[in-house]
């Protein structure tokens, strides 16, 4: 007997805020969640699996037209007449109280119900399968223990979609424990919900596949499915990369760049070992420049021409399709910031009124919160939205007001532009 279990699809997710990225790939990010979808199904047929596991959030949320229910479908049906059964229960995303359009599903498919815990006997593969749908987004309680007892002589699979006991980043629903779980005698536990993969327990097992598809920076890695074989008892389980799109983040220490011809260098090596055998996927890649430089004095003077450097050097990549998502800087310059401090100019003023403001939380905030308030005023309401840690990777441009870490980095990164630029003719790269 051979399953899939996969979670947190997300078909058709909006991907919020990347137009604002020149040359950006648009097309293929905003279609990698369908694509996924169909290498999964595509590994179902070649792997001959008797059924496949969706535990949750199949959805990203509710349809803006019928076509979003209508591809999943036509993949429902491409399963179906490969004779293989689709077992499903709803997350938080795609609960029944969040999906308002219908279309009925084929006879391969069945999705749980959202008022109890049910089972379903596959007596010709002496199989179990236990599941509950959320019936509305927010679930605060415990599922499991109302989830049927083992089935004697069968193999048990529990299909759940939780935080477990919390994870950071995600949304607590449906939150249990891990002897809970275990109390209920199952085999494997098919989780969904945490979008990083995690094997909780291998006695029983218990799974989280992360989601199908990565859809921002944060979301980096291999992202794909389990593909379990069970024989005569014993439990086989191989991690299987689905995704078309694959996130990554590197850092790039520029102490020892010495001057911006040796940059692309470094960066293309960096590429290189980030992108090494990944196969066909496109690599979107943010990229962090760390460290003390006097590169930083020419980013100060010219904005952006380090990220041009970067993105010249991800073009020498080869053997891969590289896509620079965004260029990060955090670097210091080479400046002797205490003598300047000393000193009874401008720039020793500076110096000195940025060490005030960093001593003084409160003080920060509030120049920060006068500063900003009109730029963050024009911001569009769906970018605004996008903070939110469910939706798409915009949050990284938008300080978070109440953070006085984040606070603290605008600060010295303001003051470091500015020392740099000031001092120009003082330190060359």
């Amino acid at each position: 007997m051979r399953f899939i279990h996969t979670a947190d699809l997300h078909i058709d997710s909006p991907l919020r805020g990347l137009s604002r990225y020149e040359g950006a790939p648009l097309e293929r990010l905003r279609g990698a969640t369908r694509r996924a979808l169909e290498r999964l199904v595509e590994l179902a047929i070649d792997e001959q699996v008797d059924f496949v596991l969706i535990a949750g959030d199949l959805y990203d949320r509710d349809w803006q037209d019928f076509h979003t229910g209508l591809f999943v479908r036509e993949q429902m049906v491409r399963l179906g007449r490969a004779n293989i059964r689709v077992f499903i229960v709803q997350g938080n995303h795609d609960a029944r109280g969040v999906i308002t359009r219908q279309i009925p599903w084929p006879d391969n498919v069945k999705v749980f119900s959202s008022r109890s815990a049910e089972t379903v006997h596959l007596a010709d593969l002496g199989v179990a399968i236990h599941g509950h749908s959320f019936p509305d987004r927010e679930v605060p309680e415990d599922l499991v223990p109302g989830y049927p007892a083992a089935m004697p002589g069968c193999f048990n699979i529990g299909l759940l979609h939780t935080s477990l006991t919390g994870v950071e980043g995600h949304d607590t629903y449906a939150p249990t424990t891990l002897p809970v779980i275990k109390s209920k005698g199952y085999d494997y536990w098919a989780l969904g919900h945490v979008h990083a993969r995690q094997v909780v327990c291998e006695v029983p097992r218990v799974v989280f596949p992360g989601n199908l598809q990565g859809r921002h920076a944060r979301e980096t890695g291999l992202k794909g499915c389990e593909l379990v074989t069970v024989n005569g008892g014993l439990m086989e389980a191989s991690f299987m990369p689905l995704d078309v799109v694959r996130w990554h983040q590197i850092r790039i220490d520029l102490q020892p760049v010495q001057t911006l011809d040796e940059l692309p260098r470094h960066v293309t090596q960096a590429l290189q070992r980030a992108v090494l055998d990944a196969g066909d996927v496109l690599h979107a890649v943010r990229v962090f420049l760390t460290g003390e430089t006097h590169l930083h004095a020419l980013e100060a003077r010219q904005p952006g021409t380090l990220a041009a450097a970067v993105q010249a050097a991800a073009q020498d990549v080869s053997g891969a399709d590289v896509w620079i998502e965004q260029v990060k800087l955090d670097l210091r310059s080479p400046l002797d910031r205490a003598r300047l401090g000393q000193g009874s100019d401008a720039v020793g003023e500076l110096v000195r009124w940025v060490d005030m403001l960093s001593d003084d939380g409160p003080a920060l905030g509030q120049f920060c919160r006068n500063a900003l308030a009109e730029v963050l005023g024009k911001v569009p309401a769906e970018v605004m939205a996008s903070l939110s840690h469910e939706t798409a990777d915009a949050a990284g441009d938008i300080p978070r007001l109440e953070d006085e870490a984040v606070l603290l980095a605008l600060l010295k990164d303001a003051e470091a532009t500015l020392l740099a630029r000031l001092n120009a003719g003082e330190v060359q790269p």
